[in-house]
């Protein structure tokens, strides 16, 4: 499936915005290109700016005192970064990294505040999509403790092609690694038992996504969790 031009890639959590309310909302923002590989925020360092993903999607990493840092979560079209200025939060507690290239909607986060202190279907629409971020990250939390390798392996796949809108991107061994907490060698086992079965196929970090609906049966029951989250955020009330 190829790849939808950035024009054509709306931001769903801003579409789910009323009608009336969408336009001068965003008129506030500016569109940037986002690079991969593209650091937006350091543990600790000031959350100056809020993304919106259209045709981008970035990695939230959680750094390790001791061994690999892991990834925690993705955000693409469907959410933004970072939710934690609607709590309050002024600095980062995660590193946020362009995963994957592409544009999106950027905003002060000052101006931000004050369009969420202004409305209140905004205010309600980011609580929802909070509470789904919270549990995207218990998830993995779990996720890390209690499912095998090749059925979390699964889970981000699909949940990376979900954000990348195409059965093809690329995936380094350094980022499969942070994704899954394992090293490299890991890594290696469970995408080669992946290929074997006919589900992917991985050379140097190019990854296509050959049988989704077999990848879905070998995904751990997170990848479900996550999509059920976010059907109930698309339900909720606008």
């Amino acid at each position: 499936m190829p790849r939808p031009a950035i024009a054509d890639v709306p931001n769903r959590l801003l579409a789910a915005l009323p009608s009336r309310e969408r336009p001068r909302l965003l008129d506030r923002f500016e569109s940037v290109d986002l690079d991969f590989g593209q650091c937006l925020l350091q543990p600790g360092d000031r959350i100056n700016d809020v993304y919106f993903p259209r045709g981008s999607y970035i990695s939230l990493i959680l750094p390790q005192k001791h061994g690999a840092s892991l990834e925690v979560g993705l955000v693409g079209n469907e959410g933004m970064w970072s939710v934690d200025v609607s709590l309050g939060a002024d600095t980062s507690q995660l590193r946020a990294v362009v995963q994957g290239a592409g544009s999106a909607l950027r905003m002060k986060a000052n101006l931000f505040r004050q369009e969420l202190d202004a409305s209140a279907a905004l205010r309600g629409l980011i609580g929802r999509y909070t509470v789904v971020i919270l549990q995207q990250l218990a998830q993995t939390a779990v996720c890390m403790h209690s499912h095998f390798l090749e059925g979390r392996l699964a889970r981000w796949l699909l949940m990376t092609q979900d954000r990348a809108h195409s059965g093809s991107f690329h995936l380094t061994h350094e980022y499969l690694a942070y994704m899954l907490g394992v090293r490299r060698v890991g890594v290696t086992v469970a995408a080669s038992a992946l290929q074997h079965r006919k589900l992917i196929a991985y050379r140097r970090g190019n990854i296509e996504i050959l049988n989704r609906p077999g990848l879905e049966q070998v995904a751990c029951d997170c990848y479900a969790a996550d999509q059920l989250s976010y059907g109930q955020l698309r339900s909720g009330p606008n």
